[in-house]
């Protein structure tokens, strides 16, 4: 794969085996990825390493490794257009972490605005992962020589840093990474809250009914369409104002194809339940087939290790080369 794709650009990107993707995972990232993947020469992986910066129970992230493989490849990643794997299965990940460790500094880490925002979250577990896995980050990023990173608003810090931190070690020791730019999305880049829609939609929100998972079923997802909330014009219109409606409007651009004039024209005239309806057809209508295909294929367990098998041979086989230039770089011997 790696020797056929050269012509096209390479786009890297992973998803942490979380247990549950929400629509604002979707929208933000995965409904790019299938279309990415014709574009470019794409890399995606479930980065299970860094979600042990917070405590696991082990059967429960094994379990959702798998799932989340498995999702992945219900929304429309192909594997033999993409390159598919589990970070913890390719050792080069946590290699190459270390060597950039010993490039990063400690103030740029820790004014990082996630590690701050974590360490207040999980007080009793300010772990030395928590600090340092922004390098590891940039570790997987650069390990891959990609041109293109999908990044959210949140994440374009840690993708700062990867820069910095890839020019430092080119200063330093001579040129082995390629210096990776973000690739923004056009819409749907960030979802809202049903409930909240001034906060961004989270699985961690203690309202179920503020997020939609991808694996919810139709009947679920119409109810939580329904309670979500608007405003007092009943003027369906995206302005700065309503929030909401401006949610639910983007929402449904995403899921219909179809620009915000063209949805504000379509219910010109017409209420917000029928409104909060259309939207809630929409997401149902398209999460239908990935539902059913997830559920196929987690029963296929073994079907899905030998894919992930495939996957961490071909990640190896690309991240070995950048990760032994840049041991002889800094003077190791390789054996």
């Amino acid at each position: 794969m790696e020797e056929q794709k050269q012509a096209k650009q390479r786009i890297l990107s992973g998803i942490q085996p979380t247990g549950v993707f929400t629509l604002g995972n979707y929208m933000g990232a995965i409904v790019n990825w299938e279309q990415m993947q014709e574009d470019y020469d794409c890399a995606y992986f479930i980065a299970d390493l860094h979600s042990l910066t917070v405590r696991q129970e082990p059967a429960e992230l094994r379990k959702h490794t798998i799932e989340a493989f498995a999702l992945l490849l219900a929304c429309g990643i192909d594997p033999e257009k993409s390159l598919v794997f589990v970070q913890s299965h390719v050792h080069t990940h946590a290699e190459m972490g270390w060597v950039l460790c010993c490039s990063a500094l400690m103030g740029e880490l820790g004014r990082m605005t996630q590690f701050k925002d974590k360490s207040a979250k999980h007080a009793d577990n300010i772990n030395a992962g928590l600090f340092t896995y922004p390098v590891l980050m940039a570790g997987d990023i650069l390990l891959y020589q990609a041109d293109y990173v999908p990044v959210g608003q949140d994440q374009r810090q840690h993708l700062e840093f990867t820069r910095d931190l890839a020019e430092r070690f080119n200063h330093f020791y001579g040129n082995v990474f390629k210096i990776p730019d973000g690739y923004y999305p056009k819409a749907g880049a960030k979802v809202m809250s049903l409930q909240d829609p001034t906060s961004k939609m989270s699985k961690s929100d203690p309202n179920p009914n503020s997020f939609i998972s991808i694996l919810d079923d139709r009947p679920v997802i119409l109810n939580k369409f329904k309670r979500a909330v608007t405003d007092s014009e009943a003027e369906i219109v995206y302005r700065e104002g309503k929030d909401g409606i401006n949610n639910l409007i983007t929402i449904y651009s995403v899921m219909t194809g179809k620009s915000i004039p063209e949805v504000e024209k379509e219910f010109e005239g017409q209420g917000y339940g029928t409104f909060k309806m259309a939207v809630g057809e929409s997401v149902a209508d398209r999460l239908q087939p990935i539902r059913d295909e997830f559920n196929r294929l987690v029963g296929e367990k073994k079907y899905l290790e030998e894919l992930m098998a495939v996957g961490a041979d071909r990640a190896y086989r690309i991240s070995r080369r950048t990760l032994e230039k840049a041991k002889k770089k800094v003077g190791l011997l390789l054996p």
